[in-house]
C-alpha cells in the first residue's frame, strides 16, 4: 500500500477544452495519463490530486472525468484547483458522489486524512502576486481565507492518531522563485511540516524535482511536469 500524488490533470472528456496548445506533451495526455497510472498505482494505493482537475464548469459537465478517475486503481483525495469552476459545497460533492456511484473518491477541504500513516493536509492557496490574481477577488482576503484554510487542516489532523509525519499539499505554490507566501510558510512552521507538494506550474520542465526553503523540502507534481505519471510520496 503505497502513496501517490498528482496535480492538474485537467480532465475535459465531456467538455471541449484541448490541452495539447500547450505543448506536444499534453498530447493524448488523459490515455498516457490512464495507462501510466494502472501501470503504477494498486488497488490498495491512494493518490492525492492536487487541483485543476477537470475542465466541467458544473458537478453534471464534470461527471465523465471524476468517473474516469473512480475507475481507475486505488483510492483518491482530491483538492480545489483555481480551474475546479465544479467544485461546490463538499455535501453537495459528496451526495453527488453517492448518486452517481463514485466510491473510491473522497474531497480535503478544511479537513484531513491519515494514509499508511502519514498525515495528509492541505488547501487550494493562491497566486504568487496580487497582478496575476482574478480582477474580482480581493487578492488579501482570498491569501487569509487560503492560510486559515491550511490551518484549519492542520488542527483537525493534530487531533487525530496513528500517523507519524505530517504532509501538505496545495495547488498553488507556497514557495516558487522569488515568491514567498509567508503566512502559509509560518503555518507549516508552526505544525513541523517538513514536505510540502503543489502544482499550478506548466511548462517549465527544466525546474528541479523539488527544492529546500527554510528547512522544507517543496516538490512540483504538476502532471504534465511528472510526464502523466503519478509520484511517489
Amino acid at each position: 500500500m503505497s502513496l501517490y500524488a498528482i496535480a492538474d490533470t485537467h480532465l475535459s472528456l465531456l467538455v471541449s477544452k484541448p490541452m495539447d496548445i500547450f505543448g506536444s506533451r499534453w498530447s493524448g495526455y488523459t490515455e498516457k495519463l490512464s495507462a501510466l497510472w494502472k501501470n503504477i498505482v494498486n488497488e490498495n494505493d491512494t493518490v492525492i490530486i492536487a487541483g485543476d482537475i477537470s475542465w466541467g464548469m458544473t458537478l453534471e459537465e464534470a461527471r465523465d472525468d471524476l468517473l474516469f478517475l473512480d475507475r481507475l486503481p486505488g483510492k483518491k483525495i482530491l483538492l480545489r484547483g483555481n480551474h475546479d469552476y465544479w467544485w461546490s459545497t463538499p455535501a453537495k460533492i459528496r451526495a453527488f458522489f453517492e448518486k452517481n456511484g463514485i466510491s473510491s473518491i473522497s474531497i480535503l477541504q478544511n479537513d484531513s486524512a491519515v494514509c499508511e500513516g502519514v498525515l495528509i493536509c492541505g488547501t487550494r492557496g493562491w497566486y504568487s502576486d496580487e497582478s496575476s490574481s482574478k480582477e474580482d477577488a480581493d487578492f488579501a482576503k482570498v491569501s487569509a481565507r487560503e492560510a486559515l484554510r491550511l490551518r484549519m487542516s492542520l488542527e483537525d489532523g493534530a487531533k487525530k492518531e496513528g500517523y507519524g509525519e505530517t504532509v501538505v499539499f496545495t495547488h498553488f505554490p507556497i514557495v516558487f522563485g522569488d515568491f514567498v507566501s509567508r503566512e502559509m510558510l509560518d503555518i507549516l512552521h508552526e505544525y513541523n511540516v517538513k514536505r510540502a507538494f503543489f502544482g499550478h506550474i506548466h511548462g517549465k520542465y527544466s525546474l528541479p524535482k523539488s527544492l529546500v526553503y527554510e528547512g522544507i523540502e517543496f516538490s512540483l507534481i504538476s502532471a504534465d511536469f511528472l510526464d502523466f505519471r503519478p509520484k511517489p510520496i
